[in-house]
């Protein structure tokens, strides 16, 4: 099994959960999209700059497995790391594990790409650069 080169901590906000008193299942997602912001940052890559240069990362696909629930307070971390699927997509690959035990809570396999000022599919540059190296 790859080690998971980037983690990221987090802790469970009452209004995350629902009547049940879990976590949302669609709230999942976004603890999955913050960590993979903040992971982009730590290579070097602004989402922010990416979008206001005309190019914009797009998920195309989003493979999610729930094992177990989190509960308001509980401490969790994502973890992830990123593979090429091919020239034009890259996938990230995402678990969340409660911290107090280590259950595994979710896991994740979010694809996306690169769109140009046009729409078309394609990875700039620096984004090629970070999928190449060590950490990718």
């Amino acid at each position: 099994m790859k080690e998971w080169p980037y983690r990221l901590e987090f802790q469970v906000r009452d209004y995350e959960c629902d009547m049940q008193g879990v976590v949302n299942n669609a709230v999942y997602q976004n603890y999955l999209e913050h960590a993979r912001h903040e992971y982009l940052k730590t290579l070097g890559l602004d989402f922010a700059e990416f979008t206001r240069q005309g190019i914009n990362l797009v998920v195309v696909r989003a493979e999610l497995d729930y094992k177990k629930s989190l509960s308001s307070g509980d401490s969790f971390c994502v973890e992830l790391r990123v593979e090429r699927v091919s020239p034009v997509r890259f996938a990230f690959l995402q678990q969340i594990r409660r911290l107090s035990d280590g259950a595994l809570i979710l896991s994740a396999r979010i694809v996306g790409t690169a769109l140009n000022r046009g729409g078309r599919p394609k990875l700039p540059p620096q984004i090629v650069a970070a999928l190449e190296s060590p950490c990718g």
